[in-house]
């Protein structure tokens, strides 16, 4: 998920441009140790950020569709929450609606990679759910990413972003082309809270004062770049918390204070945009001497995690949710 020049955006583009088009892997069950895993959901267009909304549903981005699919965790029945946001646009292939969060009862939606400067017309930012079919852009981080370039290199002017997470009344946001975290209040206002080198900041976590983020690292995605670092609103550098795992893409907190991380998998060696060999994708625990310890193994180019009291629930770039049992075991 990068490189010196390019940073991690092509990368996340070509992963989940090629597992879009890649055949389904439902029938094949992730190898596991004590956890448990079995198939929830398959068939979502485009799977990619997650959210447990305030009613104890899982609310997953379907980019390719441009919605919202709200999913009963214990049954998988899914519905369509809200539909007619900006879709991925095809010649790019990453993109439109990629993470979804609550704030009190109302949804907010990060949409990326739909600006004029990638051949759309649309805004990137996030987007306020107004209704089922309705929407309020009530935060322009594409003009904003324009008029505040990063100090690393970057050829996507607007940015590619990645994760939403609510704090303090308003949202974090990554930004894995332009390294950095944005804070965003609820009317919009946008600054750069903490820059990165290329290191390709993906998912978000939030305990108290502290900010998580995962790492997915540059080319070649070499395990002991795949981090989960943190650090505190005032301070211009992140500690390392956990390394060891390539390509991690979302880090969460699961019961008893446990702090999880998720692995897309094992770089395949091949050039720049070359996605994680099929079927290497971990979830893995995050322990107090700074490893990581696989929790369950064999998950196909997995991109989001949420947890329910001992549940976990991944989300992968083939459109699955994986429902994993028995985690802190």
């Amino acid at each position: 998920m990068g490189t010196p020049r390019r940073s991690g955006w092509l990368v996340l583009l070509v992963l989940v441009l090629l597992a879009l088009v890649a055949p389904s892997t439902a029938s094949a069950a992730p190898r596991h140790g004590d956890a448990t895993a079995r198939l929830l959901v398959a068939g979502l267009q485009g799977g990619s950020g997650s959210t447990i909304g305030p009613d104890g549903a899982l609310y997953v981005t379907e980019n390719a569709a441009g919605r919202i699919t709200r999913v009963d965790p214990k049954t998988g029945a899914s519905s369509t929450y809200a539909s007619g946001l900006p879709r991925l646009i095809p010649a790019v292939g990453f993109g439109g609606p990629v993470d979804v969060a609550f704030l009190g009862r109302t949804a907010y939606v990060l949409v990326t990679l739909v600006g004029p400067d990638v051949g759309g017309s649309d805004k990137v930012g996030i987007y306020r759910v107004d209704g089922p079919t309705s929407f309020t852009v009530v935060a322009d981080i594409g003009a904003f990413s324009i008029a505040h370039p990063p100090a690393t290199d970057f050829f996507v002017p607007s940015g590619v972003q990645y994760a939403l997470q609510t704090y303090r009344g308003g949202f974090l946001v990554t930004d894995g082309h332009h390294n950095r975290v944005l804070r965003v209040t609820r009317d919009g206002q946008i600054s750069v809270l903490i820059a990165f080198g290329n290191i390709v900041p993906t998912g978000l976590e939030v305990r108290g004062r502290t900010i998580y983020v995962a790492e997915a690292g540059p080319v070649p995605h070499l395990p002991e770049n795949g981090r989960v670092v943190a650090f505190r609103p005032t301070s211009t550098t992140a500690r390392e918390v956990a390394s060891g795992s390539p390509l991690l893409v979302d880090v969460e907190f699961g019961r008893g204070h446990r702090l999880y991380a998720l692995s897309q998998g094992v770089g395949s060696g091949g050039p720049e945009g070359s996605p994680a060999l099929p079927n290497t994708g971990a979830l893995v625990k995050v322990n107090r001497d700074g490893t990581l310890t696989v929790v369950i193994d064999g998950l196909n180019q997995p991109t989001s995690l949420e947890f329910i009291k001992n549940t976990a629930y991944v989300v992968t770039l083939s459109g699955e949710i994986w429902k994993i049992k028995g985690v802190s075991r």
